[in-house]
This record gives C-alpha cells, sequence and structure tokens, in this order.
C-alpha cells in the first residue's frame, strides 16, 4: 500500500493543500485505487518553505494545486501499477 500523507498547516493551507487533498481524492477514486494507497493528513511537516508538502512513503514532495495531476501521474502512479 502506498502511503501518500499532505500536510494541512496553516502555511501549506494557505498554499492550497485543501485542494491538494480534494484532487489526489478525486484521482484515487478515478483511477479505482482506494485500496491500494493511504491518504491521509498531518498538521506540519516542519517544512513551511516548501508547502504544499506531501510525503508518498516517507518521500517528501512539493506540490500546488496546479502540479496535483502532473505528480501523480509521475509519482503515485508507478508505485500502484
Amino acid at each position: 500500500m502506498v502511503k501518500i500523507t499532505v500536510c494541512l498547516g496553516s502555511s501549506c493551507h494557505l498554499k492550497g493543500s485543501r485542494q491538494v487533498v480534494q484532487d489526489l481524492q478525486y484521482l484515487i477514486g478515478h483511477h479505482n485505487l482506494k485500496d491500494k494507497i493511504d491518504l491521509s493528513g498531518i498538521f506540519c511537516m516542519g517544512q513551511c518553505q516548501k508547502g504544499v508538502c506531501v510525503t508518498v512513503d516517507g518521500e517528501l514532495h512539493s506540490v500546488k494545486p496546479e502540479t496535483t495531476q502532473t505528480f501523480f501521474d509521475e509519482v503515485i502512479m508507478p508505485r500502484v501499477s
């Protein structure tokens, strides 16, 4: 199972973490991956300057609402294929 954690702290929230979560939820459902991906939130990862901070199996990524689709295609899909 691929573990994805999205920072929901105030800095990441201001940079669009809510939209990133909604987009990831949609993409996970659209690709029928709910049984292969564990999506969760965390208050702060301590990397505020890099926000929106997202970890995939512990590996830190910086994602913006407008890059969520590319992030999903390039980082997440290869792990579940």
